[in-house]
């Protein structure tokens, strides 16, 4: 049987937390940032968390021997 393998795309996406929580970049923030209000830029810095049923999926994508 050959190995089972890391989603490399997951893997350079999102990122597990050690109580199980999936932390993950926030969207609109890539580019035309001038018309964005300081206040949602500020907002936008902080990554997001993904919790729950998604976030178990999402680890085991990542660490698919365990």
């Amino acid at each position: 049987m050959p190995k089972q393998k890391t989603h490399k795309g997951m893997q350079k996406r999102f990122k597990v937390t050690g109580t199980g929580k999936v932390k993950h970049r926030n969207s609109n923030r890539g580019h035309i940032m001038g018309k964005k209000s300081a206040s949602r830029k500020r907002r936008l810095r902080q990554d997001g968390v993904i919790c729950g049923t998604l976030a178990k999926k999402i680890a085991l994508a990542l660490k698919p021997g365990a």
